[in-house]
């Protein structure tokens, strides 16, 4: 087969059009073109192995291979993002998780509450103006984004109200405040923020995680509070996860500099820096900025993680309950990469590959040995 030949049968793979006789024309020149190699491979060989599968495909932004770690042992897939993805394991490749059924993933859901108690469902809103609030009109554009933007009605009195955008489990939304901010909500998260920011400072309340590009304005300084934590900017971008059932309260700079404070304590971030509040103590790391804002690129990604935070991660991208059976060891950890577009059984397809095993019934993920 030649490049291009090759290119569309991956994307028609990768979507689910494939006819059988493409899938079995794919994974048999998979097959030919790996077969020789054995299945037990080094790291150059391994790499090696990449090479050659992608060397004839164009370059996608990721491309790469998912390690699951089991203490100093490494079993080894391929993970290739092109638009969509398709997993590739010697001998695996038309290997099918039993499963009761599929979940889908989450998508661009969230309910906004205004200040005199209105509620809007966004998800089923349709584009355009949705409210005004005193000199503001609310609108929903092309984009699917929330937009506060001021109206011809100057009605500065009605504008001194919050308002509330959350996003329920297996849903995510983007919304533009009133000072031009940029704010992407992740799932299971809400924001609480005025209609208008009065006053000299901007100030607004997380719950979950969010990703902020804050608009620069040195004469009001924009503050985010969320569990436990305060943090300062004038104009910047950056990434907070303050889920209530994570270990800590992440902080990470992309660009600009904050100041996270808690209890009298406070730390300045640099690019690449993470603030970590955990048991009162703020921590700071170099962190990897693309993997932490990975959700919002829309991918699932994790770094020597271990698997229950990958399943809580998982539970509210899917809205699933996860419950675990039997010795589930500690010392496992994954690192790995997919479309957040994936169904949940191609996710969970990736993991069953490093001896884990999981069972989809109903709403819930049961997770054992």
């Amino acid at each position: 087969m030649d490049k291009e030949e090759i290119k569309r049968l991956f994307d028609k793979y990768n979507t689910g059009q494939a006819t059988e006789e493409e899938r079995a024309l794919l994974e048999s020149w998979y097959v030919k073109n790996t077969s020789e190699k054995p299945l037990d491979l080094s790291a150059e060989e391994i790499e090696d192995d990449i090479q050659e599968v992608f060397s004839v495909l164009p370059k996608p932004r990721h491309i790469l291979a998912m390690w699951f770690r089991v203490a100093a042992a490494a079993s080894i897939i391929l993970c290739v993002s092109i638009g969509g993805y398709l997993l590739i394991h010697k001998n695996k490749l038309t290997q099918q998780t039993a499963q009761t059924h599929d979940i889908a993933p989450g998508g661009n859901r969230a309910i906004l509450t205004l200040s005199n108690g209105r509620t809007i469902d966004l998800s089923a809103a349709k584009n355009g103006k949705l409210a005004n609030q005193g000199s503001m009109v609310i609108s929903k554009n092309a984009n699917g984004q929330i937009v506060y933007a001021d109206s011809e009605d100057n009605s500065p009195s009605q504008n001194n109200g919050f308002n509330i955008a959350a996003t329920p489990r297996g849903g995510q939304y983007q919304l533009v405040l009133a000072d031009g901010t940029k704010v992407w909500l992740n799932a299971a998260s809400s924001i609480k923020y005025p209609v208008v920011f009065n006053g000299n400072e901007r100030r607004v309340e997380l719950t979950g995680e969010a990703y902020f590009e804050v608009a620069h304005n040195k004469e009001k300084p924009f503050w985010v509070i969320s569990n436990g934590q305060q943090v300062e900017v004038l104009g910047t971008h950056f990434n907070i996860n303050a889920y209530g059932d994570e270990n800590a309260v992440k902080t990470t700079l992309l660009e600009g500099s904050v100041k996270v404070s808690s209890a009298g304590k406070d730390k300045i971030l640099k690019p690449g820096e993470q603030a970590q509040l955990e048991g009162g103590n703020i921590r700071v790391a170099e962190v990897d900025v693309d993997e932490v804002v990975a959700w919002k690129n829309g991918f699932i990604t994790f770094n020597n993680a271990d698997i229950k935070s990958i399943m809580r991660q998982l539970g509210r991208w899917y809205n699933v309950d996860v419950s675990f059976t039997g010795d589930i060891s500690e010392l496992r950890s994954f690192s790995g990469d997919m479309p957040r577009s994936a169904p949940l059984s191609e996710v969970l397809k990736a993991l069953e590959l490093s001896k884990i095993n999981f069972k989809i019934d109903g709403n819930k993920v049961i997770v054992s040995p």
